[in-house]
C-alpha cells in the first residue's frame, strides 16, 4: 500500500481518481480549497465516497497560500489534479485566478516536494496547450501554441514541472488530457450542458457549424493513465504523454448520439464561435501506449450512456 496525495480531490477527475486509488488498497490524502468556480455542494457530493473510506483523509488547504510541508509527510505519489478550470472565463478580469491557481499553486507544490523522497509527481495538463495545431493528430513534439489564457497557464505550469524535474530531480510525468467527460463532469462543460438541454427540451446553443471535432476521453480512462504512471518504471519520468479517447467526433455527431440515447430531439440554436475555441482536437497516444501501456477502453457511445445515467439519476 502506498500513500498518495491527490490535489483537487473534490473535483470531477480528482475525486474519481481518489476513489480508484482507495479501491486498489492505497492510502489517500486529498486536498482541496473549494474555489467558487462552481457550487461547493457539488464538490462535497463528489467527496462522499472517499470520506466514507477508512484509508482516506482530507485537508482543506490552498496550494497557493498555505504551508504544504505537512501534507507531504510519508507521501510516495503526488497526483496534482488541482487547477482553475474553464476556457472562456480565463479571458479578462479573472485571469489572475488562473495565474494563482494554475501557475503559483503548481510552483509552490513543486517547491514542497523537491527535497522529498517521492516516487512520482503526476501533473494534469490539457490539450489546450496545443492551440490550433496545423497537423493532426497532435504528438507530444507538436509545438505548443495556446490561443486561450487557460492554455497559456497550463503550459507555464508544464514548464515549471519540467524545470523542477531537470534541476532538482523531481520524478515528474506530465499527462495532457483531451476533453474529459463522464460522471461528475462539471456543470459548465459542454457535454453536461448538451445533455441537460436535450433531456429537458431546452434550447441547445451550438457554437459555429458544429463540425468542430473533439477527441473526448472518458474519465475512467484518464484515471487509468494516472495509475499506469504510478506503476511505470523510470522510463516514464521526465516525459509528457497525450491521453485521449481514441474516437474523434464532431459536435454534431456527439449531439446525434445524445439524441439517440435520450430518445429526444435537440432544439438547436447556432451562435458564433467563442474566442479561443479550438477547431479540432485529436491526440496521438502512441507514446502513452508504448511507454505506459495506455489504451482507451470506453467508447464514446458507452461513455455518454454512463454520463447520462449519472446525470439524470
Amino acid at each position: 500500500m502506498a500513500k498518495c496525495l491527490v490535489t483537487g480531490v473534490a473535483g470531477f477527475i480528482g475525486s474519481t481518481l481518489a476513489e480508484r486509488l482507495l479501491a486498489d488498497g492505497h492510502e489517500v490524502l486529498g486536498v482541496d480549497c473549494f474555489t467558487p468556480y462552481y457550487a461547493r455542494s457539488i464538490k462535497q457530493q463528489n467527496l462522499a465516497g472517499c470520506l466514507a473510506h477508512a484509508n482516506f483523509s482530507f485537508a482543506e488547504k490552498n496550494l497557493a497560500a498555505d504551508d504544504l510541508a505537512p501534507l507531504l509527510r510519508g507521501v510516495q505519489y503526488v497526483f496534482h489534479q488541482a487547477g482553475q478550470p474553464g476556457v472562456l472565463p480565463s479571458w479578462g478580469a479573472l485571469f489572475d485566478q488562473y495565474v494563482t491557481n494554475n501557475i503559483t499553486a503548481t510552483q509552490r507544490l513543486l517547491e514542497a516536494v523537491k527535497d522529498k523522497p517521492i516516487e512520482k509527481f503526476v501533473f494534469a495538463s490539457s490539450s489546450t496547450i496545443y492551440g490550433e495545431a496545423t497537423e493532426l493528430p497532435v504528438r507530444e513534439t507538436t509545438l505548443p501554441r495556446p490561443i486561450v489564457p487557460y492554455g497559456v497557464t497550463k503550459l507555464a505550469a508544464e514548464q515549471l514541472v519540467s524545470s523542477y524535474q531537470s534541476q532538482f530531480g523531481v520524478p515528474a510525468v506530465i499527462l495532457r488530457y483531451f476533453s474529459v467527460y463522464g460522471p461528475r463532469q462539471r456543470p459548465d462543460i459542454a457535454f453536461y450542458k448538451f445533455i441537460d438541454a436535450i433531456a429537458h427540451g431546452r434550447l441547445l446553443r451550438i457554437r459555429g457549424d458544429g463540425e468542430q471535432t473533439r477527441d473526448a476521453t472518458y474519465v475512467d480512462d484518464i484515471v487509468e493513465a494516472n495509475l499506469l504512471v504510478m506503476r511505470a518504471n523510470g522510463t516514464a519520468t521526465g516525459r509528457v504523454f497525450n491521453i485521449g479517447g481514441g474516437e474523434r467526433a464532431s459536435i454534431n455527431h456527439i449531439i446525434t448520439l445524445m439524441e439517440q440515447l435520450l430518445e429526444r430531439e435537440a432544439r438547436i440554436e447556432r451562435v458564433p464561435p467563442a474566442p479561443g475555441e479550438m477547431r479540432h482536437t485529436w491526440a496521438d497516444t502512441t507514446q502513452a501506449r508504448l511507454v505506459l501501456g495506455y489504451q482507451a477502453t470506453v467508447s464514446l457511445y458507452e461513455g455518454l450512456r454512463r454520463q447520462i445515467g449519472w446525470q439524470l439519476h
